[in-house]
Order: C-alpha cells, then structure tokens, then sequence
C-alpha cells in the first residue's frame, strides 16, 4: 500500500510552471495510455507471435559448473518424431556468431558452449521441434559425457595465481584491474581526525521479470536476410551488433519490439536467446520461437546484478566534515565480461553521494568466477555504492558522537553549490537535499517512532529506525561504458532519443517511437508532451512503436534516462511541426507568424481569437493545396527530432577527470521502521517514508509506482534476494522455491512525498526516477536493521540479511566475535 500527493509539493514552486506559466499537463497524474491493453490482454508479447510453419527451441543446460564437454550423443534426440534439428555448439557456430563483448579482454562468448562449460546453466546444445513439448523431451534425449573441472566459485580465491582458470586465453582470472585516484587522497588521509573503516559484501540477485527473455526468428535463405521479434530493450540503438551476431547483412536485418514484461535491465541485449532463435531458424530455414522458462532465466539471463566485496574508509576532520573516500572492490563477473566494466561507469557517477568528498581512490579488480555473467540490472552498480558510502556515514555518526542526520546535513552539497562537480568528474544538476531530509523526517515521525522504540526495548523487543540519502544518477551518456579504459574498443559518445511525430490532413497526431514498450511509460510521456506544446488533450495523441528499419534511434529505457530524453525529443519534433503549422497559418490568414499563437489545439490571431483555423484545417491545407501554403514549405506536417545527451563532457586523456555523463541526479531519503526478531532472525517491516527529488514530476502517479516498486525490490535486495552457490559450483537456487522474493505480506504501507528541484539541463527540468526507490531502499533497511541491534552490538555489512544471517550477526556480537 502506498500513498503519494497528487499535487506535489516544490521546492520553488507549488505548482508545475514554466517561466511564469502554469503547464496544463506536464506535472499532472494522467491516466496511463498503456494500462488498457495490458489489462485487457491485448498487448502483444513474444509469446503471441505466431508464423506459418513456425518451430519451438529448447536448450539443454550442463548440470555443472566448471567441465570439459568429452562427447554429445544427439542421435536419440534427432530421432523423435518432431524434431527439426539438434546443434551442439560447434554446429550452432557454423550459422551465428560469437556475442558481441563490450570490452577490450578476449573472453569470447557463445550462445552455446564449445568444448568446455564456464557456469552451472550454459547452454550445450539446442532443439527446434513442431512443439516445446517434443523440443524438451528431445534434450532430455540428448547424452553428454563431461569431464568435470574444479570450480572456482569465491571471487577473492579466483584471484590467487594458482586459481583454476576460467578462460585458458587470459593469464589470470582477473579480467580487468584498475586504481584511480581523484584529489589529494593521501593528504586527506593523512591529515583526518578520524578514519572509519567496514568491510562490506552485496550479494547477486536477479532481476526476475514477469516475463523471460524471448525471441522469434524467421531466416530468409534466398535474399539472406532475418526479421526478429523480440523483448530486447536495444532493438533500436544496437542492431548492427545483433546484426553482427547473426551473420546477417545490417541492411537485411529487422527487429519488430514487442511489449516487454518487466525487463529492469534484464533484457537489454538478450544476445544469448536471439542467437539461439537464429541459429536454429537457419539450421531449418523455419520461423523458431525461443522462450525462456524460469529454470533458463535465473541461471542464464544476460544480466545477473552485480556481486561485490568491498573495503572502503571514509576519512573525517575533528568537525565531521568529510575529507576523503577509498574504495576498494572485488567484483564477481562470473563466466564472462561480456559487458565490462560498465557497471562501475555507473557507481562512478555518484560514489561521494550527496556529500561535499574532495577526493576519492576507487580500485576495482573485475574477477571471473564459475556463476552466470553478470549485467545491467536496475541499479546497475550504483546500489551497493550507495549501500557502504551510507554504511560508512552511520558508522561515523556512531564513532564521533554526532547525530546521524546532523553529520549528513553538514556535508551536503548546498543549493548554491550546484551545478556540482563530483571528484571523479561526473556533474550534479541540482538539489536540495537538506530540505528532502528535513521534510523526511518530519514526514516519518521520527520522536514518535524513538519514544515506540524504547517502549518496545523494555518489552525485549528490537525496533530499528533507518536513515538513508541517496543519489540516482539518470540519464546516461555511452562515455561511461569505457572510460575506464586508457584504449578502448569502441569510444562511443551518442545515447540518443528520436521520435517521429506527423500531423495528418484531419489534424490527428501520430508518433512514432523507437523505445519498446518494457514496463514504464512512454506513450503517456510522449503524449503528455505532444499535448503541452499543442494544448490538445493526450488522449487524442496516437503513440506507435517503431522496428529497427524505421531510422527512430533509440538507446533504450535503461538508465532512468528514459522520460528525459523522450521529453527532449518530443519536444523537439513538436515545436517543429508546431512552428510550421504557425507559418500555414499566418500565410492563410494573412498575418505575420509572430502574430499567431497556438492556444488549445487552434491557431490565432494573438489578441484576436476570433480569427483562427483548427489543427484540422491545417493539416488538410498542408497536406492537399500545395499552392495555398507559403512559397517555401513543402507538403505535409512531418518531423523526426533527434534529441542528443542534454549535457555531457568527454574524459580526459589521463582520466583524472571522467567527465560529466550521468549529470540530471535525483535524490531521496528513505526513513524505514522495521521490527527484529533475534531468535528467529526475521526482520518486519513495521512502515516505510520515501521524500524524493526527481526534478520536474512528469506525472506524479507514474513517478509513486516506480518509486513503490523499486523499493519493495528493494526490500529483496535487503532481506532474501541472493543467487547461492555450492562448493562445487552447483546453484542452490534454481526456481522460486529457493530464491525468495518479497510478497505483498513483507511490503508495509509506503508513503511517499515529493520536492522538485527542476534539471536546469533538460527540457521542463525533468529528472529520471526509474531506480531510486531500489537505489535506496536495500541501505535504509540495513540501516534500519542496524539501529534495532545497536544495543547487542551488532554491525550490518552484509546483503541480503537473511533470517540465518541476522541470527549469526546476533550470536557473534554475543559472543564478542566481530
């Protein structure tokens, strides 16, 4: 349950305005334009998609984690009535293409394994048949004799010299190390009053959509060329790579987006399903849908989150001000670094927080180990950042005798101090992050909650109140995927964001977008914009989805990026398509277009409303007289608007400065109240406060269902979300029964409140809010859990706090262990 003001409050405004006029629909809770047909059933998914002639995959998975692949009998399995065709990795090689890698390490990566298997779960071999049923029997059919191999499944043991490797081509495990060091660390060390130290552990987890990854492959074998439908995020900002890995000319290549069932960064590429639908509809020269089942996705999705270690130090003068931060990490990869590093690109945006750092050293050891690779998933390496930074805080608070509210207000970043430049570079827009936390606590009720507390303690009871500032850094530019590197494989700087919007002869808008529909909201963004800049009603605005052909670049919702760069785009197309229309009219009336304003969908005389033609008597003269329209336009009400990164700057040479590339951050403050029960170890959340910051609000009830989601997946993060592997690398969590996930039964009412901060880089001063409730909420909670300990002695460093954790903790802190 949860509840969020419908008029929110601003911290410059009490209401959504722009230049001393009030907008009538940016920052208003519009319906949701994607809601009927999802409700209805009405949406197409992967799973609709039917062709003539149309086959089904199955995949065959290795029971182990680490072995050599001595033989593969198919003969049974080719055998069965049904059965199309049976690949083992090397014949799948013969029709698709390694996946791409994004960075500069050889760990190549194939859909299915060749010769050796790296992860409990890979692929070994793939069937088409007339149906999944027939598909699945045929690879319980199949006989494969393995050679099992010692696995390495502890990150920091698979970095010893004489660790199994992972990867015969690299000389060691460690795919990628690197330390960097912003401002004068070793001063700031040296000259702190204080140093507070932790060692802290953030465990994988998964992302666990609704729906798996999927795909729908046909190959045309006489002119060579592939249509795909799929749940990929990127099917528009990187089909050349697809392209790539299908062996299929970019100009023959087509991707359809379909509707996406949750997705939190889980199927950005989906190179693993594609590449199997490929290969097997090139193998039969048939349409093969390959679908996911829960078994496939959590222990082979494309994006695990991540799975770190850290030692981390924060040093403090005798006031509390923060000097300095280092960082030191160890990062599971699992098998693969198909995407490199790019989860620290993320963490490096915020790693100092909201906090006025002056100097940073972050040492990163990227490590492969016998696990399923990890990826994008919501967060995408800022979470366990924000988790020890805040960790690090409270423990300062405990150290020096200063309140923990009072030590974060005086570090703050200040309004007047914006835009900010954090030490690694990147850039904070705006905030105000002393009036989020003041109105936190006020909203949470916290003497109340302290005096509930203690009451409780009497009673031998555990109560926590937790205390999180947090920052989401949204908007991604592509800088971050490989500034890292001093040479790296593909420098790229463009995220872009198109829409094509065209106005047809009976004046209804149409726009076509080349994001895919994966669970946010961009047909109501879209026509929320489309009807600000005409004053039409968003209803009446008709939203489309664009394939890969279309030319509608896109570079996918990832990065909470998505509302920001829609807003740009749509904005732009329209104002185009706007200020023509303005010209028609003026040319009609007889008027110079200074003259003329657009007001409620009709073009007028400016102080003359009488005088005025309607959308649709402009767009007919746009489209069928020619002759009646000015000397210079052309036919038609057309545009396609590319909106570009709003603010970014590149790396330097010496990476002293990683530039501005995530700089539209959001911040909050998350005050939960948990209850803890140390005999049996199970943490109640007793009621949650979120104040948040996301700059303009788009549209209110949008920002409280992301904001609510992300902090009961949050809650998971916090409590029982983790992937555990045995000593012999087998998953100890392979279905839902073992991998626990939070219920409607574990979430509290969740009230959330809102200050705006309006973007001073982007179009209506937009923010993204897509990650922040998750950014968050896994902190505040330990927090939480921490403070009901205190009086035992506990110290959480370690997520999720499973029941038999929070026991260990208590029994240890008992005991005097630490």
């Amino acid at each position: 349950m949860s509840t969020v003001e419908d008029r929110p409050t601003t911290a410059t405004t009490g209401s959504p305005r722009e230049n001393g006029t009030e907008r009538r629909w940016i920052g208003r809770s519009v319906p949701r334009k994607e809601d009927p047909k999802l409700l209805a059933g009405r949406a197409t998914y992967v799973g609709d998609v039917t062709l003539p002639g149309m086959l089904h995959g199955a995949v065959l998975r290795s029971p182990h984690a680490h072995a050599r692949i001595v033989s593969i009998d198919t003969s049974a399995a080719e055998a069965i009535p049904g059965v199309a065709v049976v690949l083992t990795g090397a014949q799948a090689a013969e029709h698709v293409n390694p996946m791409p890698a994004f960075c500069a390490e050889p760990v190549p990566q194939t859909a299915v394994a060749i010769e050796k298997v790296r992860y409990p779960g890979e692929a070994v071999a793939i069937v088409a048949a007339t149906d999944r049923y027939i598909a699945e029997d045929a690879c319980a059919a199949i006989r494969v004799e393995y050679e099992v191999l010692p696995a390495v499944v502890d990150p920091e043991a698979a970095m010893a010299p004489d660790a199994a490797r992972i990867h015969d081509t690299l000389d060691s495990n460690v795919a990628f190390h690197r330390t960097l060091d912003f401002g004068d660390v070793e001063g700031d060390l040296a000259r702190a009053h204080t140093i507070v130290r932790t060692r802290a552990r953030w465990h994988r987890m998964c992302a666990s959509p609704m729906e798996t990854a999927g795909a729908v492959a046909s190959w045309n074998p006489f002119d060579k060329s592939m249509i795909v439908y799929s749940n990929s995020n990127f099917h528009n900002f990187l089909p050349w790579a697809f392209a790539g890995m299908l062996g299929v000319s970019t100009n023959r290549m087509r991707m359809i987006p379909c509707a996406v069932g949750g997705s939190f960064g889980s199927k950005h590429f989906i190179t693993k399903v594609l590449a199997i639908a490929g290969a097997l509809t090139k193998a039969t020269g048939k349409p093969v849908q390959y679908m996911e089942d829960r078994v496939d996705n959590i222990s082979a999705n494309d994006n695990v989150g991540c799975d770190r270690i850290y030692d981390a130090e924060l040093a403090l003068a005798e006031d509390g001000e923060m000097l300095g931060l280092t960082l030191k990490i160890v990062d599971d990869y699992g098998a693969y670094f198909q995407f490199a590093h790019g989860q620290h690109g993320n963490a490096m945006a915020q790693p100092t927080g909201p906090y006025r750092i002056g100097s940073l050293r972050y040492d990163v050891s990227c490590v492969l180990t016998n696990k399923v690779q990890q990826g994008f998933f919501r967060g995408a390496g800022a979470d366990p950042g924000n988790f020890v930074l805040e960790r690090l805080v409270d423990k300062a608070s405990e150290v020096m005798g200063i309140d923990r509210a009072e030590i974060r207000r005086r570090n703050f970043i200040t309004p007047d101090q914006f835009p900010f430049k954090t030490p690694p570079g990147n850039v904070y827009d705006s905030g105000d992050y002393a009036a989020v936390l003041d109105k936190a606590l006020e909203l949470a009720g916290i003497e109340d909650w302290r005096a509930e507390q203690e009451r409780l303690r009497a009673e031998g009871r555990y109560l926590g109140i937790g205390l999180a500032t947090c920052q989401e850094r949204t908007g991604y530019n592509a800088s971050e995927w490989w500034f890292l590197y001093d040479n790296p494989p593909l420098p790229a700087t463009s995220t872009p964001e198109s829409v094509k919007i065209d106005v047809d002869a009976m004046g209804g808008v149409r726009v076509e977008v080349g994001c895919p529909l994966w669970g946010n909201s961009p047909e109501t963004v879209v026509s929320q914009v489309v009807a600000e800049e005409f004053g039409i009603d968003p209803a009446d605005v008709s939203v489309t989805y664009a394939d890969s052909t279309t030319g509608a670049m896109s570079a996918g919702p990832g990065g909470s990026r998505l509302t920001i760069m829609l807003s740009g785009a749509t904005r732009g197309a329209s104002r185009t398509i706007r200020d023509k229309m303005i010209r028609i009219a003026a040319h009609a009336m007889e008027m110079d277009p200074d003259d003329v304003e657009c007001v409620d969908g009709t073009f007028r005389a400016k102080g003359a409303p009488g005088t005025s033609m309607s959308m649709a008597d402009i767009g007919m003269r746009a489209a069928l007289f020619f002759h009646s329209t000015p000397e210079d336009e052309s036919s038609g009400l057309v545009a396609v608007h590319t909106y570009d990164h709003p603010y970014s700057t590149p790396p330097s040479d010496d990476r002293k400065d990683m530039g501005a590339f995530y700089p539209m951050v959001s911040h909050a403050c998350h005050i939960p109240i948990v209850e803890v029960d140390i005999e049996t170890g199970v943490v109640t959340m007793r009621a949650y406060y979120a104040v948040n910051d996301c700059g303009t609000l788009m549209n209110p009830t949008l920002v409280e269902g992301q904001i609510v989601g992300g902090i009961v997946q949050g809650i998971g993060a916090a409590l029982m979300e983790e992937y555990r592997y045995g000593e012999d690398g087998a998953l100890d969590t392979p279905t839902f029964r073992e991998y626990l996930m939070p219920s409607m039964h574990e979430v509290p009412e969740i009230v959330v409140e809102h200050l705006q901060t309006p973007s001073p880089f982007t179009e209506y001063g937009v923010k993204g809010a897509g990650e922040g409730g998750r950014l968050v909420a896994p902190t505040a909670i330990a927090s939480a859990v921490d403070d009901a300990l205190k009086p035992l002695g506990v110290w959480v460093d370690e997520l999720p706090m499973t029941p038999e954790r929070v026991v260990g903790m208590v029994t240890d802190a008992r005991e005097g262990r630490p």
